[in-house]
């Protein structure tokens, strides 16, 4: 039986204690053996000039693949140079867990956005970088965290206090706000969309309070996000767009570490049976 693991932080183990339990079965149903390794477990670099993976400062028996559940695009990176089948790949990771770089790669497929600066925190000044309103978003953050709405002056200075990362972008607000539609995605197969919406603040996401209903992609933005998904190698991630006043969609952001509360909320669907049938037909397709 192929071995895999299921990397996490400590942190997210077990606020997600329950999907992880439900992975574990759906990668037995697909008869691969899936463990639960925390971050915090992992010893991984260089020793003696050679990459390594230590589980609590021991050499273990390696997976044949990893599922890697926390941001980490070097850990997925290091694990495929030892030969893991690694779910997303390190290219997925590196640029999905970076806003700008996913803005840049997907900008080259000519998908609609909302206009984006690239900057830097240090190089931030009093005077903002555009007209208000304005969104100001950690590259690198998650799930709505590290994002401001900018209003004002009192409000830009104040954000710039508060960033705590270096890479920033700055993005215009001409959309309908504290609403988006975000797409399941499980290798070139679309699994379902929802539209999220928020009455009381302008992110949408449904762990920041929320709502979630089942939305029907056209064959216009079906086209359009299977542009997206010919241009990676996906395993399971979550596509965002936006929506502007005339109820056209604008690319957002992509979910590398996905989950799927809101998928779950809304259908029957059984993404992570899709998923885990996914990883095995991959790591099948290696070694026959």
């Amino acid at each position: 039986m192929n071995k895999g693991w299921i990397i996490y932080s400590e942190q997210d183990a077990y606020e997600n204690k329950a999907y992880i339990n439900w992975f574990i079965h759906e990668t037995k149903e697909q008869n691969l053996d899936l463990t639960l390794i925390l971050r915090e477990q992992l010893q991984v670099g260089l020793l003696q000039n050679q990459p390594t993976i230590l589980v609590d400062h021991s050499m273990v028996e390696l997976p044949v693949f990893a599922v890697v559940r926390t941001p980490e695009p070097l850990l997925n990176l290091l694990l495929e140079e030892m030969g893991i089948a690694v779910f997303n790949s390190s290219h997925v990771a590196r640029i999905c867990n970076h806003k700008a770089l996913t803005h840049f790669e997907v900008s080259k497929l000519q998908i609609p956005m909302v206009d984006t600066l690239f900057m830097k925190k240090i190089n931030l000044r009093t005077t903002p970088p555009m007209s208000f309103p304005f969104v100001v978003k950690e590259a690198t953050g998650r799930g709505g965290k590290q994002v401001f709405f900018i209003n004002n002056q009192i409000q830009w200075e104040d954000c710039m206090n508060q960033i705590q990362s270096n890479d920033v972008i700055i993005q215009t607000t001409n959309v309908q706000i504290g609403k988006d539609i975000r797409i399941f995605v499980v290798g070139k197969e679309i699994v379902g969309a929802v539209l999220r919406e928020s009455n009381s603040d302008f992110r949408a996401n449904y762990k920041l309070g929320g709502t979630a209903t089942w939305f029907e992609l056209s064959s216009n933005q079906i086209n359009m996000v299977h542009k997206i998904m010919n241009h990676f190698d996906f395993g399971m991630v979550g596509i965002d767009f936006l929506i502007d006043h005339d109820g056209n969609l604008l690319f957002n952001e992509i979910e590398d570490v996905v989950g799927s509360r809101t998928l779950s909320a809304v259908s029957d669907l059984n993404i992570l049976q899709k998923y885990t049938s996914y990883i095995k037909s991959k790591i099948s397709g290696m070694h026959s």
